[in-house]
């Protein structure tokens, strides 16, 4: 997710620098090709990691992570950019470190531990707002796709080495039968939905925020850091006492709908509003509340709903719509405001969160075991 992240603040400045550069509707695909193809291959690597084991998998989508990353590095034009995303996003793991984690973790910890990775998700892009825009600074464009490929490889050490090995799943006439309560359980459904709104949202948005930082509050990017990080050590003061709340004293729901709330309440203030230096500090700060606390959230709830045996295939269809939805949010975004402008941007995203709040409101939220 780091990988992910750390271009969202500076790529559309980057992107004016090199060939093909100048077209929002190349960015918003060099931006969402990653999802492209995590979409599409989420569910299968998901399902892989239930058959072959978890720690395969993971080590085969690092490797093809790291590939990618070196592609984009290497790359002299936008279109390569583009290639080297789409490998990148060829390595679909999340669904199979998610399930690895809730392999190795007893039921009754479960949920925290979920939302521990949820969190971290939220944390990651906090942080990847406060250090890209210096990190670009420092090391550019290669140099971020460079470090995120030699992490990539750390990554596997760390795993076949400090990760223990979870005891395969005993597979019954009932386990190994297709699951089609997965993709038609109301709320796994609904959870997809929300991920795929939440994060083509956040996509949409970093197509535009880079210029707004620079033409409109008016700061280089290697100071677009001074909005980022006091908005992100707002968004964590408040997100962790939301989260706690939500889970010890069972405001999953109420906290839930009101993170929906919050992002549907900056898009309607970006839209109305202002783009000045203290509006956007104001606005962003906002929207990192709400998107830290649904991704921390979230995952939580599919670790509950999920039958045992076929967490990594509930994942894999989670973060394929996870995946969906930040191509969407990047293709589409950046043809809307390539050809309508930055209003149609906010409107479009705004459209999906009203529809996402309207069908939470009928959500029951799963009780967890305390632990």
């Amino acid at each position: 997710m780091l990988g992910l992240f750390l271009i969202l603040p500076v790529f559309a400045i980057y992107a004016h620098g090199i060939p093909g550069g100048n077209d929002k509707t190349l960015v918003g695909l060099a931006l969402g090709a990653y999802g492209g193809t995590q979409a599409c291959l989420q569910i299968l690597w998901g399902a892989a990691s239930d058959r072959w084991g978890r720690k395969p998998v993971i080590v085969a989508g690092l490797i093809l992570f790291a590939l990618g990353g070196i592609i984009a590095a290497l790359a002299t034009h936008i279109n390569w950019i583009i290639i080297g995303r789409a490998v990148q996003g060829a390595g679909a793991i999340s669904a199979a470190i998610t399930a690895l984690a809730a392999d190795l973790i007893r039921e009754e910890h479960r949920t925290k531990v979920m939302a521990m990775i949820g969190s971290s998700i939220g944390l990651v892009f906090a942080f990847s707002m406060a250090i890209a825009s210096p990190l670009y600074h420092w090391i550019g464009m290669a140099g971020i796709f460079w470090l995120t490929s030699l992490l990539a490889l750390a990554a596997i050490l760390f795993l076949l080495l400090r990760i223990p090995t979870p005891a395969p799943i005993p597979v019954s006439p009932s386990t190994a039968t297709p699951d089609v309560s997965i993709p038609s359980d109301p709320r796994l459904m609904l959870l997809n939905f929300g991920v795929f709104v939440l994060h083509a949202t956040q996509m949409a948005l970093w197509v535009l925020i880079p210029h707004a930082l620079t033409d409109m509050a008016g700061l280089p990017v290697e100071r677009h850091w001074l909005i980022y990080l006091p908005a992100v050590l707002i968004a964590i003061i408040v997100m962790i006492p939301a989260v706690i709340s939500a889970e010890k004293r069972g405001l999953m729901k109420p906290v839930f709908l009101g993170a929906i709330s919050l992002l549907l309440f900056v898009l309607a203030g970006l839209y109305m509003a202002g783009t000045g230096f203290w509006q956007l500090l104001f606005w962003l700060s906002v929207f990192f509340v709400a998107f830290n606390i649904l991704e921390a959230i979230q995952p939580s709830l599919i670790s509950r709903i999920a039958p045992p045996h076929a967490k990594g295939k509930a994942f894999g269809v989670y973060n394929t719509l996870q995946a969906l939805g930040l191509f969407v949010g990047g293709a589409l975004g950046g043809v809307l405001a390539q050809y309508f402008g930055a209003g149609a941007v906010f409107l479009f995203c705004g459209l999906l969160v009203i529809l996402w709040l309207a069908l939470t409101f009928n959500f029951h939220a799963p009780v967890g075991k305390k632990g």
